[in-house]
């Protein structure tokens, strides 16, 4: 049964590129880096109650065990090429199997990422997807170039998911304008999208990037240590969907954005002189881009309220041991 599963997934995610000399079938990948490129690699692991609702989608499982890996890569700057997928499952389900394989291929497709090997084994359901790309020398975006006097941007809108997992933890009865609303922000949760063309068009004009996956002031908290700089932040400037603003009040909806996780929006700073030319070159590619803050001498991140107070900030966004 287990080659049976692995056969069927090799089936519905396959994807042939000219660097893959072997990929599944043997006792391991064999890959050709190409000339002129540094390797970027990122993995992570999904686990059934923590990382995605119980009774969550196949098809979703699989989009979001890839989506949230690719936006390591986004972050880094980088190219995606190949993945590796170690599937846990609870049963041998090919009904699971085809869901899952089928979300995971509508997201590796259009970037020609190829699924190269992996393992599959008995236990309760989790997920681990390796995740391979490509940048050119020296061009990888890092969290640690980011000084005083730069920008902080952010693409995208903030809270979506976070509101999604709300809403879904929180089912209320609503007419089909609010239900609709719902539904939005449930997508933003389960079908996140990388920002691989975002990433890509930053090298050379950010000096530090991340993705928030564990919440924005969690995310650049991370920034301002590797970096050794403090952020301010405007929240009056915080994109906010007008799902989010529709369906929660402005409490919720800036909780949710300022420490709400699984966004997978890019986070990253640049100088004051090249914000033109950066909200240009992600407009051209259909990303929206929004000035939230600037980078500041200290070690932290401040939150400064629409009254012009700084706000006390408790919530530092997701820990897994906490």
């Amino acid at each position: 049964m287990e080659f049976r599963l692995i056969e069927r997934i090799r089936e519905l995610t396959a994807q042939p590129r000219d660097d893959v000399r072997i990929g599944i079938g043997d006792d391991a990948a064999v890959l050709a880096v190409p000339q002129g490129q540094e390797l970027v690699v990122a993995i992570d692991t999904l686990v059934d109650g923590v990382h995605f609702p119980r009774g969550t989608a196949p098809v979703d499982i699989g989009w979001k065990a890839l989506a949230v890996n690719l936006s390591d890569l986004a972050a880094m700057g980088a190219t995606p090429a190949w993945a590796l997928l170690a599937l846990t499952l609870p049963d041998a389900d090919p009904v699971f199997v085809d869901g899952f394989s089928e979300g995971f291929s509508r997201l590796a497709q259009p970037h020609r990422l190829a699924l190269v090997g992996g393992d599959t084994t008995r236990g309760p359901l989790s997920i681990s997807v390796a995740v391979h790309g490509f940048v050119p020398p020296g061009q990888a975006l890092t969290r640690a170039g980011a000084r005083v006097g730069d920008l902080v941007l952010v693409t995208g809108t903030l809270g979506d998911a976070a509101a999604g997992l709300h809403a879904l933890q929180q089912p209320l009865r609503d007419d089909d304008h609010r239900a609709s609303l719902r539904d939005f922000l449930i997508a933003r949760l389960n079908r996140p999208v990388p920002r691989l063309a975002a990433g890509a068009a930053l090298r050379g004009q950010a000096t530090a990037c991340i993705d928030i996956s564990d919440g924005l002031l969690a995310d650049l908290g991370h920034i301002c240590t590797a970096s050794g700089v403090g952020v301010d932040i405007e929240a009056a400037l915080l994109p906010r969907s007008s799902a989010l603003l529709d369906l929660y009040d402005e409490t919720s909806a800036l909780h949710f954005a300022l420490s709400g996780g699984d966004d997978y929006e890019l986070c990253f700073t640049v100088p004051a002189q090249r914000l033109a030319e950066v909200q240009s070159d992600l407009s051209r590619i259909g990303c929206g881009v929004t000035k939230i803050g600037r980078v500041v001498e200290g070690d932290s991140v401040r939150v400064r309220g629409t009254d012009n107070a700084w706000l006390t900030t408790n919530d530092r966004g997701w820990e897994h041991f906490a």
